[in-house]
């Protein structure tokens, strides 16, 4: 039992890993890439047309591919980054370059639901573009971009699941090793509990930072 429980923890403790740090990543990069897709369109604040298309039609290309393909698709770049094609670290690379297309599609949404009249407002006032956008487009789109962002963790927590079934370690690699294939229920059983718990006090905490955003703005 207690062999169970060191096992379970550090599954959990994997896992966390790959999530933290591949949804970092994705916060980092989506942002700008949203922020960009946003203003870079036509009659944007940023105007390019052709740009803008072509990071559209990757992104959307990046979004189209099932996470599991992109992953053996990713193998050799996966290699170069971090050296290894098996572990939690692994997993990262796939995981980041899978969420933060996503996510910036997500972002994107609430970005263009931002009022168009505090943008035109700020534009007669003699605001630059890049304060408009720091200070206008992005504190008006925060809370819808937090929910996004929620959105993507649990996502992500799906995703790392599946990475773990084929060696990326974490709590997929422990359901699939010692639940499916040695037939031990239990497990199996603790693992849904706990990515259950995981993703539902995630969603929790985000819905709930969201609306105390909301409430700021």
């Amino acid at each position: 039992m207690s062999l169970l429980i060191d096992r379970l923890w550090q599954g959990l403790l994997d896992t966390l890993l790959m999530v933290g740090v591949s949804s970092l990543i994705a916060l980092i990069a989506g942002i700008p890439l949203a922020v960009f897709l946003v203003t870079s369109g036509k009659g944007g604040m940023f105007e390019a047309v052709r740009l803008n298309r072509l990071i559209g039609s990757i992104v959307n290309l990046f979004r189209s591919i099932p996470f599991l393909i992109l992953m053996v698709a990713l193998i050799p770049f996966t290699r170069l980054i971090v050296g290894t094609t098996y572990g939690v670290w692994a997993a990262v690379v796939p995981l980041a370059i899978a969420a933060t297309p996503f996510f910036a599609r997500i972002a994107e949404v609430s970005l263009r639901e931002v009022d168009q009249g505090l943008i035109e407002a700020a534009q007669a006032m003699g605001c630059r573009r890049r304060h408009i956008v720091w200070h206008v487009l992005l504190p008006e789109a925060l809370p819808g971009i937090i929910s996004g962002f929620t959105i993507t963790l649990v996502t992500m927590i799906n995703s790392s699941a599946m990475a773990g079934a084929i060696g990326a370690g974490g709590l997929g690699d422990l359901a699939y090793r010692y639940g499916y294939q040695r037939f031990d229920f239990m497990v199996m059983l603790i693992v849904i509990i706990g990515l259950v718990l995981l993703v539902t006090l995630i969603q929790l905490g985000g819905d709930k930072l969201a609306k105390a955003m909301n409430h700021r703005t």
